[in-house]
Formats: structure tokens, sequence, C-alpha cells
């Protein structure tokens, strides 16, 4: 089972549970085949790293984890509230996503196919 992701790299979100609820950041990787995301700065864990090779550095280090993608809700640019993502197909056969509150798009999904 294959879950989308309303998300894409480089979108700003808002973390809507968790220990991280209330948090902003942008979206660093999305995962659809399971189902997550990789928000900078959020869901962040402790890993141990051993030195390989003679210049490289061991030590502890921070990075984030991927969360849920239903734990996340985009941010709209223009209205600058969370908001739900739709979907809209123009008659050229555009197909984009839209704010639901101010109803603006926020990107263009598939281009148009050129005709022959």
């Amino acid at each position: 089972m294959v879950n989308k992701v309303h998300v894409k790299k480089g979108d700003t979100v808002l973390i809507l549970s968790g220990k991280d609820k209330g948090k902003k950041g942008k979206v660093l990787g999305v995962f659809p085949k399971d189902g997550m995301v990789l928000v900078e700065g959020v869901n962040m864990s402790t890993k141990h790293k051993k030195p390989r090779g003679r210049y490289q550095e061991g030590g502890i280090i921070h990075q984030e984890s991927p969360i849920n993608s239903s734990k996340v809700m985009l941010i709209c640019e223009r209205c600058k509230s969370p908001t739900k993502v739709g979907k809209k197909i123009f008659e050229n056969g555009q197909k984009a996503r839209v704010c639901k509150k101010c109803n603006e798009i926020i990107d263009i999904i598939k281009e148009a196919k050129a005709d022959k």
C-alpha cells in the first residue's frame, strides 16, 4: 500500500502532534512509500558514530528522524496559515495544488501536454 503524501520537499509545515507540537520547519525529504516526511529541526535523535578511517571524526551526532505525514500541515505562503491542500485541474491539462483557505495556487504539479 502506497500512502499519498500531501507535502513536497521545500514546503514549510506545522507539526500537529507529538513532542514537537506547534513547531514550524522546512521539509527536507519525503518518503511516500512509508508515508513519512523529514522536517528540519523536528524529531531530533542522537546517533553514536564511530570514526571510520584516519580523518573521519566520531562522536554523538544529533539528526532529524522521519515523522508520519499525517502529523504535519502545510503552511500557505500567501495567507501564512496552516491549511489543507486541494487539487485543481485546468482546461489545458495542468494540475495544481491549491490552498483550501485562500483558494490560491501553491504550485503546479503537472504541466500541460504540448499539442503535436
